[in-house]
């Protein structure tokens, strides 16, 4: 049975052109309305009417374009014509117009309901003068609606972009203003002559950046009315001022009647300052009292209307004062802090719908350009535009923004701008907030041009662009609003961020560089050209060698920065990664300005450095995860020599992250040093497991500051092998594969690389060097069990498991605990004997002409004595006190002081001893590249430890060296009394 189709309702019909209510389209567009439905055809009424039902559908409204135009043609009958429905019907141009201005405005609909005829302006060129002739104030009013009416159609029908838009509104707002004025002299003739008046367009309106609805700001300028005429004793400033004054409030009040309040509080002092000043009292008060945000506002300042002479004077005066606002202590942080106090002043209940001052809005946009603008625009005259779009693309241009956020921060600002423009069409009134009401959504989505799909809803997809785009705005304005080195730039004089080599040399003398023609040849190799890295180097350089400057050896982080900048120069991300992310730009100046271990590091890896941008990359990795990943790459390789290569660059990051951490104070000296013994754990466990291809059971015990994990830079890898011949397997073919084991590993470690060599001590091993080198659990069991001696009880003290076969390591720290912790502790000889052992160790080790004062390890009060202390009360009174079992110094000082062993303020000198101390020999090893245990009383190397240990910049390093000497005197103090005599 064939299907019979339903005939389409005419209410459904009409609800395909977009109305929602159908019913009510098809009253107003039938008999008894505007005739162009068919009520028997259920179409439009021929094909002009079609034209029109289909324009009708791209408008915002339709519903409302309906009923307006509806209203306009009644009142049109009602004097006897119906022009505009017959024009609308034939002129498609005009009907896209109309109805477009109709379906998006209310207010502009009830405004040419009431004035029939004047939507014949929509029907001519929109190319016509900004503003007619007006000679009072209602033709003014009328004048400016038509003016408004042909810039709301281009821009609703693509006629014109945001850009345009925004600067014929301004340009309207000019004209508006101008006319006013003219109305006001015209209206105060005594007045007019007696001054000279300049308005002054602030801000949306000074930039030509103007929306439909807003104030348009302004600052009064005045002056004599005869040009050449100084302001002396022939000319009464009062009468200047009162005659500047009357035509000044006279133009606001017109304004208010005919277009937008006038806001003249940003004029100096705000409201409670008087409304018109001279150029000179604007001067004066620039130039003592002006805050920053006052300087930020004048960004955006051009002369708009009146004596446009008077105002170029004025403008051009204020230049130097607005371009060296950023020069001022605090100018940075009070941008910043002048935003946060806007998005506090949003309520709660709207910020989240907030487009113009809310997080990732259009205030977001604006302040991060203002700010980059101040800072750099002090030098780099293109940045200086009132306009936001044309300082971002000039920022853009510049290479002080990339090129990806800048563009994205501009695709938003149009977005939010549009929204904004659209928001304030519908009443003409002013507002930001995006509704939350349903139908307001929908109305706003279909405005901005969005329709439905199958996937989505008009509104779904206009809310999707909408957090997309505030997204981007909340990110990109961290990013540059909070740029450590804008502080940085903002700091240097303008005069000496020109990068001629005039002025560059004379700086980099005055910073105390010591070859500042050496520097100089620097900064021309890197700032040379007019390549986008270029560019960038020379927004760097000024900040960054000031940076230097602070470091013991300027020439040196200068020239490290130079070889850096060559090997990455070419990479797409490096001088990206300096200007955008955080602080990576002055972290990279610390750590070259003051450790040769860490530009050694990074010039055998420059792609480390991407570690500086966040904090949580610079967190020392564990053990465990060091371990998979030093063993996974190791594993990747069959050849040895590769796999060792591969564990050693990775350890090479390693050891770049941890003294990256530590120069930049992120990480405490314990946490150094348990950072560096897990860095060599994974280190020595992915060297046995290539070492060791077989498996044979053997382990690695770490011994000295590994065991204890108080690894400083330069330790090498104490440790013991112990292996356990598998079943089956002779005793003496065990050793020799184990001992073959132990040697290649020490050899995978030690050999010629460009990464940093691991040395592996196994000295400390029964015998010292005069035993083997491997031994078999039971070898190790019977050694310490007949013939171990105090010096080697003293040694398992640190004893801890590292690598390789963990239940024989395990096994083995059994064994080792009856001999480190003896029962009973030690005899009276035993501690004789360690006596005199240490005493031996700090004759024969101590270099000639050494200064035991200042010797870190060997010296008095260093970290020998504060060691061989702790570790003899452990060997008296371990077996006692379980807290002593400890393979760390601090932990079981702490125990020593809690079970009463120690008096606690004798700890705390031994504590505070050994931390300064191990913090002294990382700083020397990070500064100078290579170990150094003796501090030295005086150069550019103890300038360099105390600057890395957190010493004030610029502090006599006498002071430090002085406050080292005092702390290591207390602890032989308590060395004396516990070691010596106790």
């Amino acid at each position: 049975m064939a299907t019979v189709s339903r005939p389409v309702s005419a209410t459904a019909r009409l609800v395909r052109y977009g109305f929602v209510d159908g019913a009510r389209a098809r009253e107003l567009l039938g008999p008894q309305g505007l005739e162009l439905w068919d009520e028997a055809g259920r179409g439009p009424a021929g094909d002009g009417a079609e034209l029109l039902l289909e324009a009708f559908a791209q408008v915002a409204d339709p519903d409302l374009a309906l009923l307006q135009l509806q209203r306009m043609v009644e009142a049109e009958r009602r004097n006897g014509s119906s022009d505009v429905l017959a024009a609308a019907l034939s002129d498609a141009t005009l009907r896209g117009r109309l109805l477009a201005v109709l379906g998006a405005s209310a207010t502009l609909g009830d405004y040419l309901v009431a004035n029939p005829g004047q939507w014949r302006v929509l029907a001519a060129p929109l190319d016509g003068p900004v503003l007619e002739d007006a000679p009072d104030v209602p033709t003014l009013r009328q004048a400016y609606r038509r003016s408004l009416l042909r810039i709301v159609a281009a821009d609703l029908t693509g006629g014109s972009e945001l850009e345009q838009t925004m600067a014929a509104l301004s340009a309207l707002a000019d004209a508006t203003l101008q006319a006013a004025l003219a109305i006001a002299a015209a209206e105060k003739p005594q007045e007019a002559q007696a001054c000279r008046l300049a308005v002054i367009a602030m801000g949306k309106c000074g930039g030509r950046e103007l929306n439909y609805v807003s104030d348009v700001d302004v600052v009064f300028v005045a002056a004599p009315a005869e040009p050449t005429q100084p302001a002396g004793p022939d000319v009464d400033q009062e009468v200047v001022l009162r005659a500047a004054a009357l035509l000044a409030s006279r133009l606001i009040h017109i304004c208010g009647l005919v277009a937008w309040p006038v806001d003249a509080a940003l004029r100096p002092e705000g409201s409670r300052g008087p409304l018109v000043r001279t150029l000179a009292s604007h001067l004066a008060y620039y130039r003592k009292w002006a805050k920053t945000w006052e300087f930020q506002a004048l960004l955006k300042a051009r002369p708009a209307a009146g004596d446009t002479e008077l105002g170029a004077e004025w403008l051009r005066e204020l230049q130097p004062l607005i371009w060296h606002a950023a020069e001022r202590p605090e100018a940075v942080d009070e941008v910043r802090s002048m935003r946060r106090r806007i998005i506090d002043a949003v309520p709660r209940t709207e910020l989240d719908r907030e487009i113009k001052r809310g997080p990732g809005g259009l205030r977001d946009i604006e302040f991060a350009v203002q700010l980059l603008q101040l800072v750099h625009g002090r030098v780099d005259e293109s940045l200086r535009s009132t306009s936001t779009l044309e300082a971002l693309r000039a920022l853009i241009d510049g290479g002080y923004v990339g090129r990806t956020d800048g563009e994205a921060l501009g695709t938003a600002y149009r977005f939010l701008r549009t929204v904004e423009h659209r928001l304030q069409l519908q009443r003409l009134r002013r507002t930001h907030t995006v509704p939350d009401d349903p139908e307001a959504l929908r109305w706003l989505a279909h405005s901005l041009g969005y329709r439905g799909d199958v996937r989505r809803d008009a509104v779904e997809a206009f809310s999707a662009d909408w957090h997309r785009h505030a997204g981007d705005v909340r990110r990109l304005h961290a990013k540059l609003l909070y740029r450590p080195l804008l502080e940085a730039v903002a700091r240097v004089p303008s005069e000496e961020l020109r990068l001629t080599p005039e002025a560059a040399g004379a700086r980099l003398k005055t910073l105390g560089y010591a070859d500042p023609a050496g520097a100089l040849r620097h900064i021309q190799a890197l700032t040379g050209g007019v390549s986008r890295t270029a560019l960038i180097q020379r927004q760097l350089l000024p900040a960054l060698l000031s940076e230097f400057a602070d470091a013991p050896e300027p020439d040196r982080g200068l020239l490290a920065y130079r070889q850096v900048s060559e090997k990455l120069g070419s990479t797409p991300w490096y001088l990206r990664l300096l200007r955008d992310e955080g602080p990576v730009a002055l972290r990279l100046s610390r750590l070259l300005g003051l450790s040769r271990y860490v530009t050694e590091l990074l010039s055998r890896d420059p792609e480390a450095l991407r570690l500086l941008a966040d904090d949580s990359e610079l967190v020392p990795r564990s053990t465990a995860v060091l371990c998979d990943g030093f063993g996974a790459a190791a594993a990747r390789h069959d050849d040895p020599a590769q796999a060792i290569a591969a564990v050693r660059a990775l350890r090479r990051r390693e050891l770049f992250r941890i003294a990256a951490a530590d120069l930049l104070g992120l990480l405490d000296v314990t946490a150094v040093g348990e950072a560096l013994a897990s860095v060599t754990d994974a280190t020595l466990a992915a060297a046995l497991a290539i070492a060791n291809p077989h498996g044979l059971p053997i382990t690695v015990i770490g011994m000295g500051r590994l065991g204890s994990a108080e690894m400083s830079y330069p330790s090498d890898a104490d440790v013991l092998f112990v292996y356990e011949p598998p079943a089956g397997m002779p005793e003496e073919a065990a050793a020799g594969a184990a001992h073959a084991v132990a040697e290649e590993l020490r050899r995978l470690l030690s050999m010629p690389c460009p990464d940093p060599p691991l040395g592996v001590d196994a000295d400390l091993r029964p015998e010292g060097r005069q035993g083997p080198l491997v031994r078999s659990l039971d070898a190790y069991r019977r050694y310490y069990s007949r013939w171990s001696k105090v010096w080697e009880a003293q040694a398992l003290l640190r004893a801890r498991y590292v690598a390789g076969d963990a239940d024989l390591g395990t096994r083995f720290l059994e064994l080792a605990d009856r001999t480190r912790y003896p029962v009973g502790g030690l005899s009276r000889e035993q501690v004789t004997e360690i006596r005199r052992i240490k005493a031996r160790v700090d004759n024969e080790r101590l270099p000639r002409g050494a200064d035991p004062a200042t010797h870190i390890k060997l010296g008095r009060g260093g970290l020998a004595d504060v060691e061989w202390t702790v570790q003899l009360l452990q060997l008296r009174h371990a077996h006692d006190v379980e807290g002593l079992r400890t393979t760390r110094t601090l932990e079981a000082l702490s125990a020593a002081a809690h079970a009463q062993l120690v008096d606690p303020v004798d700890a705390a000198a031994l504590d505070a001893a050994w931390r300064l101390a191990t913090q002294v020999r990382n700083a020397l090893t990070l500064v100078r590249g290579r170990p150094v245990d003796q501090l030295p009383r005086r150069g550019v190397d103890l300038a360099g430890a105390a600057q890395v240990l957190g010493r004030p910049e610029g502090s006599d390093p006498q002071e430090f060296l002085e406050e080292y000497l005092r702390t290591a005197r207390r602890a032989r103090q308590v060395v004396e009394r516990i070691f010596d005599a106790g």
